[in-house]
């Protein structure tokens, strides 16, 4: 080794804290550099005589933390290439939230520097004292600067460093509040363990950022929810929520079904969330997509069960699925066009099928399909092969001529036959004239039921039976919804 760092932590702030060790490696030392003067102990480490230098100017040239962090690793290396040994401190404990420490370990031994890290009294401590946390019931420390909601777990103690400011206050807030109840108490502890300095304020969520006295020594401690309504955005607690209704003792309905049996609903919840979207209803598209994903749980829970297969296995299977076949956004390819996307996609599908043709283009359309829908998907395969017509034109021809087919037809079976036809040549139309005929014929059923509706209530209204009405008078109310629309 060409040279040495060694690394040693100043504590949370207390001097008393200090290792003996580490007072007697500062008074030995030639070379001794701080990340920062702006801790409680340096002014005691004046005092007792120990020369230092600081990396302060360093964050006074940089607008982020990564550069700081890039440049002290880079000078203390290239210091130790040519003084060692350089004695590098940092505030709290050298392993905790120290990215620079990090680089040096990762990269010093790459250039024949040997990295020595010694220990020194984490702020961990203090606030494990202080704050009355028992880690063994669950515990986790987040950056303040970098908090993301998916990562917390609101069931065990949260403590949430390097809170400088409001600033930073403030994105720790709305992070929190996609997790938290916007009025669960948390505390704002300030240099916690250093006499005189120390602060602790509990205060309601939503008012964290509304404290006035932040420092580089600020952490906030989030307690763990007590009420179970706080966990219902979990999906780890939804999935045990689907554990237990199949449970012995669960819900009878639930304990029941099978793969079989549910398949109607998965159906009916799939359409229930399409009439919430044709009604542009935000709060109605939540719950029918909310019973949607209910019937992927209990399928999901029922493969668990027989061993096959549980929800997280699907999860997998989805998320390797998307990065596959999306090159162009996980990977170096490049998809300028959705055109260009569906290429890729396909193509990559025939890689997954080990670069096997399919029997038949139809091969993948599922069976249980409804007729119209699969209609549409049978002409939209023998399409991209080439069978299709050319123009929109040459389809409304065979409208005409499936319809004159259909009125010439003697028998029940042949009418049923031509009807059918017709039917599909529709299905084609629409694909020629970008309509999708599943979710058009859904929307004239709607438009169907609203406007009955109407002629119903106004009947109710004049006291008059349905059956009692003119068809002028039913047209008559029909038109007038029609205007109402």
């Amino acid at each position: 080794m060409r040279g040495k760092i060694i690394v040693a932590g100043l504590g949370f702030g207390d001097e008393q804290a200090l290792p003996l060790g580490t007072l007697m490696l500062f008074e030995e030392s030639k070379h001794v550099w701080l990340r920062t003067e702006k801790h409680p102990v340096v002014r005691w480490l004046k005092q007792k005589g120990i020369h230092f230098q600081t990396f302060d100017s360093v964050y006074e040239a940089h607008d982020d933390f990564p550069s700081v962090y890039r440049e002290i690793a880079d000078r203390l290396l290239s210091m130790a290439e040519h003084s060692s040994p350089v004695v590098y401190a940092v505030p709290g404990h050298p392993m905790v939230a120290e990215k620079a420490v990090q680089i040096l370990r990762n990269e010093g031994p790459g250039r024949g520097i040997e990295v020595e890290v010694r220990g020194g009294g984490s702020f961990l401590d203090a606030a494990f004292a202080r704050l009355g946390i028992d880690p063994i019931e669950g515990f986790q420390l987040a950056d303040g600067n970098d908090l993301h909601p998916s990562r917390i777990d609101p069931r065990i103690h949260l403590l949430v460093g390097q809170v400088y400011d409001r600033f930073i206050a403030s994105d720790v807030k709305l992070s929190l509040m996609e997790v938290y109840p916007d009025d669960h108490p948390v505390r704002i502890a300030t240099a916690l363990g250093v006499k005189g300095l120390e602060r602790i304020e509990t205060v309601p969520l939503f008012q964290l950022d509304r404290a006035d006295h932040f420092t580089d020594l600020t952490s906030v401690y989030v307690p763990p929810v007590q009420s179970e309504t706080a966990l219902y955005r979990r999906f780890d607690f939804l999935a045990q929520v689907i554990e237990h209704l199949r449970s012995p003792e669960g819900c009878p309905w639930d304990r029941k079904q099978t793969h079989e049996s549910l398949r109607p609903y998965l159906i009916e919840e799939a359409y229930e969330f399409l009439d919430a979207v044709a009604d542009q209803d935000e709060e109605a598209m939540a719950d029918e997509l909310g019973d949607v994903l209910l019937q992927v749980m209990l399928h999901a829970q029922i493969a668990k069960e027989r061993g096959t297969f549980d929800i997280y296995e699907v999860i997998h299977r989805l998320s390797d699925k998307m990065i596959r076949r999306h090159p162009h956004v996980f990977g170096g390819q490049t998809a300028e066009t959705a055109d260009d996307v569906k290429r890729k996609w396909e193509e990559i599908k025939k890689e997954e099928r080990g670069g096997q043709e399919e029997q038949s283009l139809l091969d993948r359309i599922p069976e249980h399909l409804p007729a119209l829908l699969k209609s549409y998907e049978q002409q939209k395969k023998a399409a991209k092969a080439g069978f299709d017509w050319e123009t929109k034109e040459d389809v409304l021809e065979k409208v005409h001529e499936e319809l004159k087919e259909l009125f010439e037809a003697e028998t029940p079976e042949e009418r049923e036959e031509e009807f059918g036809d017709l039917l599909f040549v529709l299905g084609s139309l629409a694909r020629f004239m970008g309509i999708h005929p599943e979710l058009a014929l859904l929307g004239a059923c709607r438009k169907f039921d609203r406007r009955f509706r109407y002629i119903e209530k106004q009947a109710k209204a004049h006291g008059k039976p349905l059956e009692e009405l003119s068809m002028e008078q039913m047209d008559a109310w029909w038109n007038e919804a029609k205007l109402a629309e």
